[in-house]
């Protein structure tokens, strides 16, 4: 049961306010950190394009819509021009890390593994995931400063640049698919899907229905890049209409349908904070290579979701 009643749902929205506000001011820091880099081959476009997304996550609610779509489409083409550069790499070196390492030990992970849990329990006590993210980082960098009395606030803002300018634009990606979802559910694309689907579909024919629901799902999660910005789309255009309208069991169904989409995860570079971020932290020669080593796994998994999808419809 959810600890909040209708009339405390604004505290939750001034929480998720503040998780903006922030997330805006360190992209806001990063676009200044870069335009005083002298080794950055392109500050001015690096820091027009963060200091954009930093305006617009941290006080676009309050501006003209006209004002937020200028600020959009001002990032957007300081991306497409290739303005967007890594400036000054600001990380330790291998005897500060082992150093660190030998002070905090596998300590390390109980930071990074309250990050998880604190959006896992807001999610079920029915509060805001998002928001217990943020306090999850809280308790991280609190956590943090006991380890290791030389962390300062100034670190944490470094090196939330420094992995913010690794990545770059790649990392506005899962935002904007999502918001890509919605507005092809709202513009009818699964009726449209729907439509031409049953042109070939047999009627009643539930097992090839499922068939064609669980491979849409993962073709059109490799297209958005989110399982969930496709899920809607693809349950009203096919789920829907070819399975569900003949008594399928819906949640088992949509359920294994969401996951059939998670196998377009693992193979699509439009997922980028699974498959390209990775790859530009790590400075992976092969932009590709997370992907190729998830085809096996992912192709493997499917199959199986298929099958038990039509044994227990």
């Amino acid at each position: 049961m959810a600890f909040f009643t209708s009339a405390d749902i604004p505290l939750m929205t001034k929480l998720l306010e503040i998780v903006y506000i922030s997330i805006g001011i360190i992209c806001i820091y990063t676009a200044l950190q870069n335009l005083r880099d002298k080794e950055n081959p392109s500050p001015f476009g690096t820091a027009v394009f963060w200091g954009s997304v930093g305006v617009v996550i941290a006080f676009g609610r309050w501006l003209p819509n006209l004002l937020n779509g200028a600020l959009i489409l001002v990032m957007s083409a300081s991306a497409i021009l290739r303005m967007v550069k890594p400036g000054k790499n600001l990380a330790p070196s291998a005897q500060q890390t082992k150093a660190s390492f030998e002070r905090i030990g596998m300590k390390i992970f109980i930071p990074a593994l309250s990050i998880g849990l604190f959006s896992l329990v807001f999610a079920l006590i029915g509060w805001n995931a998002l928001v217990g993210t943020g306090f999850g980082v809280l308790v991280a960098m609190v956590l943090l400063f006991s380890f290791d009395r030389a962390n300062r606030p100034k670190v944490f803002f470094d090196d939330a640049s420094r992995f913010l300018s690794i990545v770059g634009p790649t990392s506005m990606l899962p935002p904007l698919l999502a918001v890509l979802g919605s507005v092809f559910t709202l513009a009818g694309v699964g009726d449209v899907i729907a439509d031409i689907v049953g042109r070939f579909i047999p009627a009643g024919n539930v097992n090839v229905g499922i068939v064609v629901y669980a491979v849409g799902m993962t073709l059109f999660t490799m297209i958005m890049g989110n399982a969930f910005a496709a899920i809607t789309v693809m349950t009203v255009g096919i789920g829907a209409p070819f399975v569900l309208a003949y008594g399928a069991d819906p949640a088992a169904v949509v359920m294994l349908a969401l996951t059939c989409g998670y196998c377009g995860t693992l193979l699509t570079p439009m997922a980028a904070n699974f498959n390209i971020v990775p790859v530009a932290i790590l400075d992976m020669k092969d932009k590709l290579g997370v992907i190729k080593v998830q085809i096996l796994p992912a192709i493997i998994m499917l199959v199986f979701q298929i099958i038990y999808m039509i044994l227990i419809k």
